[in-house]
């Protein structure tokens, strides 16, 4: 009998136990989800520019790894400010500053914050390539032909193009028969690269980083230095970011990233069609110390 009752009782422990493992690992299991939960969905607004896309791709992995959800929002550059100034999205890791986007900055600096500094003295303005005669923006004001008299640029709203206007009038230009010729980014690059292989005459706008840099030999117009200033470039989000997603904020707080590194990346991605989330990933890992440092590690 006494057997009996020790054989019972073992059993009945062991099997106590085993229910209270079964409840302690699904007690841990709804608590690392509900972890991964309480992260909540991040944002992040990426405009059609292709210096936007690497440092967005890189951001969201490494938020991903920390158990964000993230979306990213493929719109132009004003529903960004617009969108982060509603609290709609979270993040934009391309705004340049203080000169570029400075009437912008005017108008949002109320509602937003500079997270982190992404990269410094990035240049921009009208480019022409090294092998044509021109070398300043006077020099240009005999020869609107010669250029087919256009400045070709990227969209509406950005920043470069509302500077080539203040040029073109502060300069006269459209005087001398040029004309701003908007376009895609893709277009107006598909447009230059096109007449540079053929070592055709060309001007349009560009800035650094850009995969053409990489590519071809171009030189900025000197006369220009009034109007396009280098700038930093900026991680911006709204005021009370802290508050909302205070991990991903100090995260994103120590990011950086080198010119050379996004350039090189911009010109994988167009020459040889990686995409930049495979890009991101090959960054990161050649990149861990300073992914893990960013990431508190």
């Amino acid at each position: 009998m006494k057997k009996f009752l020790l054989l019972f009782t073992t059993l009945t422990l062991l099997a106590l136990a085993a229910c209270s493992n079964g409840v302690d690992e699904e007690n841990n299991a709804t608590n690392d989800e509900q972890e991964n939960e309480d992260k909540g969905t991040i944002v992040f607004g990426q405009t059609p520019w292709s210096s936007t896309a690497p440092p967005t791709q890189i951001a969201k992995q490494i938020l991903e790894e920390q158990g964000y959800e993230i979306k990213v929002q493929h719109v132009s550059q004003p529903i960004i400010w617009e969108g982060m100034r509603n609290k709609e999205i979270d993040f934009f890791m391309d705004a340049w500053l203080p000169y570029t986007e400075a009437p912008r900055w005017e108008e949002f600096q109320d509602d937003l914050i500079k997270v982190a500094t992404s990269y410094e003295n990035a240049q921009l303005g009208w480019v022409v390539p090294a092998y044509v005669e021109e070398n300043t923006i006077e020099d240009l004001k005999q020869n609107a032909e010669k250029y087919n008299e256009e400045v070709v640029t990227i969209s509406e709203g950005a920043g470069i193009v509302e500077i080539s206007k203040e040029l073109m009038a502060g300069e006269n230009l459209e005087e001398s028969g040029f004309e701003l010729k908007t376009s895609s980014e893709g277009a107006m690059i598909s447009v230059a690269q096109s007449k540079i292989d053929s070592e055709e005459p060309v001007l349009f706008t560009a800035w650094r980083p850009h995969s053409i840099f990489a590519s071809n030999d171009l030189k900025f117009l000197e006369g220009q230095e009034e109007y396009f200033k280098a700038d930093n470039v900026y991680v911006l989000s709204y005021k009370g970011i802290e508050e909302a997603h205070p991990e991903a904020y100090q995260i994103l707080s120590n990011w950086s990233i080198s010119i050379e590194d996004l350039e090189t990346m911009m010109r994988e991605n167009e020459q040889n069609g990686v995409p930049f989330e495979d890009l991101a990933t090959e960054w990161i890992e050649n990149n861990r110390d300073k992914v893990d440092q960013m990431i508190g590690e």
